[in-house]
């Protein structure tokens, strides 16, 4: 059967509104739950001591609330309707998901760096999960409703012009495209955000393993040890540790050495050869645990500090991957390519959709059956320092993330023609979808004081970095 043609295609999704109106796509979903028990259900398993403390980072403001409580949107979502177009997405796509970093020819990108929840789904949740994101910072960080609502637009209605773009490109060009600094310094309107990408080359450049070894890591005769910062950083069984005595890793049977020998030998055998030998040159000189990011405080995580035979380091990061909230509620997940491994299930996601990957991604199994993956921790990473913005580089900001959902989505599901004709020319899709953001952004509000409450008055214990750093202080 030939193939259709990518105007076929695309006329093919703009049929999908006889199906899903675009205006429907403005509903918020079922909001009828409490969003306290769906808390609960995904701090299920984590570090007991360490839940407060992702509480404590989530009561910072409604948005730190957003970015910890993505099952709370993906439950909500799973009542939208959607135009049926399922592809890969990212599933926790807010605006502080996204960032600078270097490619393994180190090239530095901007890309979406964060596949914790990556499943197949409708492509619209991660569209809206970006959206409403711009409304609640633009509200939150003191830019006012109106302007809110302007980053909002903008991020649509990048992502739709974008997606027009790609759904015109050949699947290899497609596959080749890359937003690199270069492309965003010339892309950007304001003399601000070209100092600001400027300064962050500049910032990339000093973030590598080796100006990274002496913050993070002191040198004990011919052995380096990573350097205790309780509850950022800490052994596992050291004087520091934040990890109950009747957790299963601290009760494992098997010595450390024979552990992690096994952990890595799994990891090593998702590596391609070549990889796997760069990485047998480098030796293990210490294991710490590390908590991370917002919504993932409590959630196992390693940092594994090797170093080569020139006693210069590389990072890696193993990190716990549990069940996906988009695989919890979207009907998609049994289309998931048979990955039943969680850590494989993020590796698989993000080497679809970012237009480049770690050399070091891998995947593996911990020693309690616990799904892992791996990859190299803040190598050239860095992130938009959003209190900082003035309403021009938020605006930039906001087009540069739609350009970049765009380009992921593109290349993952090789879906652009059909959702460029479902999302069509006009703004007619970014002005549901800016309602879609201001009507979220207040369900969001009143799940915040429903959980500020419950820290309150004792239902949620929260605590602050400072409140356990502090116990910990000589």
């Amino acid at each position: 059967m030939p193939q259709q043609s990518w105007q076929e295609r695309r006329a093919n999704g703009r049929a999908r509104r006889e199906r899903t109106p675009r205006a429907a796509q403005e509903a918020i979903g079922d909001v009828d739950r409490d969003p306290i028990e769906l808390l609960r259900t995904s701090s299920k398993g984590r570090v007991d001591a360490l839940i407060p403390l992702r509480y404590g980072r989530m009561l910072v403001s409604p948005f730190t609330f957003y970015r910890g409580s993505a099952i709370l949107q993906a439950h909500d979502l799973a009542g939208t309707p959607d135009s049926g177009i399922a592809i890969q997405i990212c599933g926790d796509c807010h605006l502080s998901n996204f960032g600078g970093f270097a490619t393994p020819e180190r090239a530095l990108i901007f890309d979406l760096n964060d596949f914790d929840e990556t499943a197949p789904g409708p492509w619209e949740w991660d569209l809206k999960r970006l959206v409403a994101s711009f409304t609640i910072a633009g509200r939150h960080l003191g830019h006012g409703d109106l302007a809110a609502d302007e980053f909002a637009f903008v991020a649509a209605r990048s992502y739709q012009t974008h997606l027009r773009e790609y759904a015109e490109m050949s699947v290899l060009d497609l596959w080749y495209e890359r937003i690199t600094f270069d492309r965003m310094y010339q892309a950007v309107q304001s003399e601000d955000a070209r100092r600001r990408i400027k300064r962050g080359i500049e910032r990339a450049s000093r973030r590598t393993h080796e100006t990274m070894l002496p913050k993070l890591a002191d040198r004990t005769g011919d052995t380096w040890r990573i350097r205790d910062a309780p509850p950022a950083v800490f052994h596992i069984h050291g004087k520091s540790t934040l990890i109950d005595k009747n957790d299963g890793w601290m009760t494992l049977k098997a010595s450390r050495e024979d552990a992690l020998a096994t952990l890595v030998r799994d990891y090593v055998a998702t590596l391609t050869p070549e990889r796997a030998r760069l990485l047998s040159q480098f030796s293990l000189q210490d294991v710490a645990f590390k908590v991370v990011g917002v919504g993932s405080v409590g959630t196992r995580c390693l940092v594994l500090l090797l170093t080569d035979h020139h006693d210069k380091p590389l990072f890696l990061q193993m990190k716990e991957a549990s069940t996906s909230v988009v695989a919890r509620f979207t009907k998609h997940a049994k289309h998931a390519d048979d990955i039943k491994h969680d850590g494989h299930r993020v590796v698989h996601g993000q080497r679809l959709m970012q237009a480049a990957t770690d050399p070091f991604l891998g995947w593996a199994t911990g020693p309690l059956g616990r799904t892992l993956y791996i990859r190299q921790l803040r190598d050239m990473k860095i992130s938009a320092e959003l209190d900082t913005f003035s309403d021009d580089v938020f605006r930039e900001y906001a087009v540069l993330c739609g350009w970049a959902l765009a380009r992921a989505h593109a290349k993952s599901g090789g879906c652009a023609p059909e959702i460029s004709g479902y999302l069509g020319n006009s703004d007619r899709m970014a002005e549901v979808l800016v309602r879609y953001g201001r009507a979220y952004a207040d369900q969001v509000e009143k799940d915040y004081e429903v959980f500020r409450v419950a820290c309150r008055d004792g239902k949620l214990e929260s605590r602050s970095d400072a409140d356990i750093a502090a116990e910990f202080a000589p």
